[in-house]
């Protein structure tokens, strides 16, 4: 398969990686299949998070045994240099390897935030120690917020840099991947297909990719997610304009304020699976799935109408969707 050098970090990855995140979905054993799947396919870039719950385990038991075959990625939402120094000796522990290849700063969303990770008691600070110590190898930033990561890069002190870009989110291309390009700075690309809300996934990753130096981590939790991801790398072709007609038209079904599936709501203090809302609000207003949406609706145990607006999901949405609203909009909608 073909490599695209990861900026500065001289890293050679494959151009469709993996991302973890809805790994937490899997048991232990199915995680252990798609892993090794993937590594069987060739793909050689894992990235994950101390906050995917147990990823991180599940890569330690089924695939260190094969570290030589893959770079290794995670990040912490630590702030403080303390915090930050017990993360990556917990990644080092749970994922059963003596380094990292790259470590990153976990969506930074506001100025605060970032203010934080810089100072010298920050998690920056813990970071270059640990690349000193040879812990880790590369340490990267990864947010939702443009001009927060924009600032990053210019400070010349991260290798990488982890932001969505698909048919529908295309603001980094405007100031942050010409900059970051500039610098060296690798780009890493998450929610390329939407948090799996975009359809095609050929003319999605397609997409992405006809943008040079790029490398997309889509998330995966079933071998046929790697079967179906890996397929626009074999014999790959830019989208024709028809193609792109296509695709713009599906991009403008989802409008630009919709829920990626990321997680980072949960969980919710009153039970409610909340991705699982917003998509079955989706499947019965925009695909009309006015039968079988109701159905599997009520039968679940936490359902919009129990939402008791504490707005601790608000706080954590990387998007700043205005959950609460749309609680009420669903229960209006479905009961």
């Amino acid at each position: 398969m073909e490599k695209r050098r990861l900026g500065r970090s001289e890293l050679m990855v494959t151009p469709i990686s993996f991302g973890a995140l809805p790994m937490q979905r899997c048991t232990m054993e199915e995680a252990g299949e798609v892993l090794i799947a993937a590594l069987d396919a060739g793909i050689n870039f894992f990235d994950t998070a101390r906050a995917y719950t147990d990823s991180e385990e599940k890569i330690g038991r089924y695939i260190s045994g094969r570290r030589q075959e893959y770079h290794l990625a995670t990040k912490s939402m630590a702030r403080t240099k303390a915090a930050m120094f017990a993360d990556i000796d917990g990644s080092l522990a749970t994922m059963k390897t003596n380094y990292i290849d790259l470590y990153q700063i976990h969506n930074v969303k506001t100025e605060t935030e970032y203010e934080a990770v810089m100072a010298p008691d920050g998690a920056l600070a813990a970071l270059k120690a640990a690349k000193a110590a040879g812990k880790i190898r590369h340490i990267g930033i990864t947010g939702h917020n443009i001009d927060i990561l924009v600032s990053a890069v210019k400070t010349g002190e991260f290798s990488t840099v982890q932001v969505p870009f698909n048919c529908v989110e295309q603001g980094a291309d405007k100031e942050l991947f010409p900059l970051a390009k500039s610098l060296d700075v690798g780009i890493i690309v998450m929610k390329p297909l939407g948090g799996g809300l975009i359809p095609n996934v050929d003319l999605a990753l397609r997409f992405v990719l006809q943008h040079d130096g790029l490398v997309a981590i889509p998330g995966m939790d079933r071998v046929e997610h790697i079967r179906e991801n890996l397929a626009p790398t074999k014999d790959f072709k830019p989208l024709s304009p028809e193609e792109t007609t296509k695709l713009k038209a599906e991009a403008e079904v989802l409008g630009a304020n919709f829920c990626r599936r990321c997680g980072y709501c949960l969980p919710c203090a009153a039970g409610i699976e909340i991705p699982t809302m917003f998509i079955f609000h989706l499947q019965y207003t925009r695909y009309n799935m006015k039968i079988a949406i109701p159905g599997r609706y009520q039968g679940l145990k936490a359902k919009a109408s129990d939402c008791i607006e504490c707005g601790e999901c608000e706080a954590r949405c990387p998007y700043n969707l205005p959950i609460r609203e749309r609680m009420k909009q669903v229960a209006k909608d479905l009961g």
